[in-house]
C-alpha cells in the first residue's frame, strides 16, 4: 500500500482534521513524505506504545486494525515491528488490570489479536517474524479466557492461522495446552457467548466495549445480538480450524478423539451462520483419513448415526457425511463396527450419480459395501445386513444384467405396466386405502427397469406419501432420499424434499428438517413465473425449524429447565442468575454481574376460537397440505 493510500486511509478511519503539535504523532508520521524518516518514526512508535500511557492508543490501534484487514499483505508493518507492539500490548492488558481500566485501554487487547490474526492470514512470512516477536505465549493466555470471550474469539483465529503454515505450526504445538484449550472452547463458547451477553435480561448491563466492538457503536440490541450469534459462531469454527491443524499432522489425536468431544462435534455444523465453513464434520473428516481417527470414530455409535443421518440429507456438507463413513467401511479394522448401521443409511444412495462435482458416487458407495459380500456368510453374522448387501446385489447387479438383456420391446411393454400399476395404486390411494397404494407402487418399482428414473422418482416418492400416512418416518425418510437420489440434479425433486421435510420433523430432527424445507422452497423460487409464493405450511416449517436450530438454543432451552427448577425450589418467580465475566471492577461499574433470562418458548398457535378452532385449522391445513403434496 503506497504512502498516500494510506494516508486517506488514516484520516478516514480517526476523522483527525485539525493539525496536531505532538512530534511524536503516530498520524503526523505517516504523513512525512520522506520514506527514511517514515519508518524510523513508526518503528519508533511501535516500540515505544507499550510501555507509554496515551490516550491516543486506542486510534491508533483502530486505525491499525483497519489497515490490517484492508491490506494485510503489505509488509511495511511487519517489517517495522508490529508484531512486537501487539504482543506487549497484549502482555500488559493481561498483565497490568489498573492500566487496562484506564481510559479507553480495554479495546487494545482485541485489536493487537485481531491485527495480528490479519497479517498473518495469507504471509508464511509474516507468521514466521509473529512467532520471532513472541505472539503465542500472549495469544495463548487470552485465549484460555483470561480476559472475555471477545479476546478469545480473535486470539483463537490468530493462533489457527500460525498452525496453519508448516514454517510456523511447531511453534504453536510445543504448547501441549493448546489442544485441550482449543477443545473446550469449541464445546462451550457457544454457551459462554449467550451467558455473557445475548442471555443478559438487563441490556444495559452487557459491557459497552463489548456493544461497541460488535456494532462499532451503531446499533441497538437487535443488531448486537445477531452480531454476538455470528461472532459465535465464527469462535467456534476458528477453534475447530485450529485443531483441524493438528489433525491434519496427525498430532493430538487421542486427545481430540474423545468420545465426548467427537459427539459435540456431531452438533457443530457450522453452514447457517458461517456459509462457507464445514465446521465439525469437517474435523471429522480429517480424523477419518488416519488410522487413530478411525479408530476413535468408529467407536461412538452416536457419531455414526449422525454421520449417517448427514449422508443423506440436502446439507451442503452431504458428501463428507459419505466420505467419512466410506473411510470408515474401507479399513478393515472398522468395518465391522460401522457397516450395522452405514448400511441402512447407505442402502438409500446406490443410485446416486453426481455430488458436488463428484461423479459415480453410487457406483463407489455400492463397492465399498460389497467389498467382502462374498465373504459376508463368514464375516457377517447379521442377518438384517445380509439382508441389505443382497438387496444391494440385487438391484445393482443381478437387475442391471437382466436389463442389459431385455429387447427394446420387452422394456416398452414393461414401462406399460409400471405405469398402469401406478395409476392402480394412486387410485387406491385416493379411496383411501393407503396401505394398498403402498403395495402397488412396491410391485411397480420391482419391475421398473433402472434407467426409468423420473418413473422411479414419482413411485419411490407415492410411497414415502403412504408411509407418512401411516406413521412409518423411517420409510418415508428413505424412500424420500431415494427418489432425491434419482432426480436430476440430485436432492431436487421438490415434493420429496416436503414430505422428507415433514418426517424429519416428527422425529424432531430439527436441522434435517429446515435443510429439506430450504431446498424445497428455493425450488418454489426456481419456477420461471413472475409471481412466485411460497406456501405458507413451508414458512411455518422453517419458522419452527430456525428457532430450534438457532446456535443458542440448547442455552435457552439449559436456561428454562435451569430457571423452572430453581423458581420451584426457592418459591420466588423473580429468580437472579450471577454471571462472572471474567472483567470486573470498573469495566462493569462497580456493580454485580447480574442477569435473569425469561422463559423463551415457541408461540403457541391460536385463534379467536379457541381450542376447537386450532384443530379445525390444524386440520383443514393437513387436508390441504395432503392435497397439495401428492404427486401422480
Amino acid at each position: 500500500m503506497d504512502s498516500q493510500t494510506r494516508k486517506e486511509s488514516i484520516c478516514t478511519s480517526t476523522m483527525i482534521e485539525q493539525p496536531c503539535s505532538n512530534p511524536r504523532c503516530f498520524f503526523c508520521i505517516l504523513k512525512e513524505p520522506k520514506s527514511s524518516i517514515r519508518r524510523g518514526g513508526i518503528k519508533r512508535c511501535f516500540e515505544e506504545m507499550p510501555v507509554s500511557d496515551n490516550e491516543e492508543h486506542v486510534l491508533v490501534l483502530s486505525a491499525l486494525w483497519n489497515i490490517a484487514m484492508t491490506h494485510p499483505n503489505d509488509p511495511e508493518f511487519p517489517t517495522l515491528g508490529i508484531f512486537k507492539c501487539m504482543a506487549n500490548l497484549i502482555s500488559r492488558g493481561i498483565n497490568d488490570r489498573a492500566w487496562l481500566l484506564a481510559g479507553q485501554n480495554i479495546y487494545l487487547p482485541y485489536y493487537a489479536a485481531h491485527i495480528i490474526g490479519s497479517y498473518t492470514m495469507n504471509k508464511v512470512e509474516f507468521a514466521e517474524k509473529a512467532v520471532e516477536s513472541g505472539v503465542i505465549t500472549p495469544l495463548i493466555e487470552l485465549m484460555s479466557g483470561r480476559m472475555t470471550w471477545v479476546e478469545q474469539r480473535v486470539a483463537v483465529r490468530a493462533l489457527g492461522h500460525l498452525a496453519s503454515y508448516d514454517q510456523t505450526f511447531e511453534a504453536v504445538a510445543k504448547h501441549e495446552e493448546i489442544t485441550k484449550m482449543a477443545i473446550s472452547l469449541a464445546s462451550t463458547c457457544l454457551g459462554s457467548v449467550f451467558d455473557m451477553f445475548v442471555g443478559v435480561k438487563d441490556k444495559n448491563k452487557r459491557l459497552n466495549y463489548h456493544c461497541d466492538l460488535l456494532t462499532r457503536g451503531i446499533g441497538g440490541v437487535e443488531l448486537q445480538n445477531r452480531k454476538a450469534e455470528e461472532w459465535a459462531s465464527q469462535m467456534q469454527c476458528w477453534s475447530i480450524h485450529l485443531l483441524n491443524c493438528f489433525a491434519v499432522k496427525e498430532r493430538s489425536i487421542d486427545i481430540i478423539c474423545t468420545r465426548g468431544f467427537l459427539e459435540d462435534l456431531c452438533e457443530m455444523w457450522g453452514g447457517l451462520v458461517n456459509h462457507t465453513s464445514p465446521a465439525g464434520v469437517g474435523l471429522i473428516r480429517v480424523l477419518c483419513y488416519t488410522k487413530a481417527g478411525r479408530r476413535g470414530v468408529a467407536e461412538s455409535k452416536k457419531v455414526i448415526k449422525n454421520l449417517c443421518n448427514l449422508s443423506r440429507s440436502s446439507d451442503d456438507w452431504q458428501y463428507m457425511g459419505i466420505d467419512c463413513l466410506l473411510s470408515l467401511l474401507k479399513d478393515p479394522e472398522t468395518r465391522h463396527k460401522v457397516i450395522e448401521i452405514a448400511i441402512f443409511f447407505l442402502i438409500d444412495l446406490v443410485e446416486l450419480r453426481t455430488l458436488k462435482e463428484r461423479s459415480n458416487v453410487g457406483e463407489t458407495i455400492t463397492r465399498t459395501l460389497l467389498l467382502d459380500f462374498k465373504e459376508s456368510n463368514s464375516k457377517i453374522k447379521i442377518d438384517r445386513v445380509q439382508k441389505a448387501l443382497q438387496e444391494i446385489w440385487v438391484l445393482k447387479v443381478d437387475k442391471r444384467k437382466k436389463e442389459n438383456l431385455m429387447s427394446r420391446e420387452k422394456t416398452e411393454e414393461t414401462k406399460v405396466m409400471v405405469s398402469l400399476i401406478k395409476q392402480q395404486g394412486n387410485q387406491s390411494f385416493v379411496l383411501g386405502k393407503i396401505e394398498e397404494a403402498a403395495l402397488r407402487y412396491t410391485e411397480a418399482l420391482k419391475i421398473c427397469p433402472l434407467k426409468f428414473r423420473k418413473e422411479r422418482t414419482v413411485l419411490y416418492s407415492n410411497r414415502a406419501q403412504c408411509h407418512l400416512l401411516l406413521s412409518d418416518c423411517d420409510s418415508a425418510i428413505s424412500d424420500t432420499t431415494r427418489a432425491l437420489c434419482l432426480s436430476n440434479p440430485p436432492n431436487s425433486h421438490p415434493k420429496s424434499l416436503w414430505r422428507r421435510s415433514q418426517a424429519y420433523d416428527t422425529k424432531g430432527m430439527a436441522l434435517e428438517s429446515l435443510m429439506d424445507c430450504l431446498m424445497f422452497v428455493n425450488s418454489c423460487c426456481t419456477k420461471p413465473t413472475k409471481d412466485v409464493k411460497i406456501p405458507y405450511y413451508a414458512m411455518r416449517m422453517i419458522s419452527k425449524q430456525m428457532e430450534a436450530t438457532c446456535i443458542f438454543a440448547a442455552s435457552r432451552a439449559k436456561l428454562t429447565n435451569t430457571y423452572v427448577i430453581r423458581t420451584h425450589e426457592s418459591g420466588n418467580e423473580n429468580v437472579d442468575f450471577i454471571h462472572d465475566n471474567g472483567v470486573k471492577g470498573k469495566m462493569i461499574e462497580n456493580k454485580a454481574f447480574m442477569s435473569s433470562l425469561s422463559t423463551i418458548l415457541e408461540e403457541p398457535f391460536t385463534s379467536n376460537g379457541g381450542s376447537s378452532s386450532r384443530r379445525k385449522l390444524e386440520r383443514a391445513r393437513r387436508r390441504k397440505n395432503s392435497a397439495l403434496s401428492f404427486s401422480y
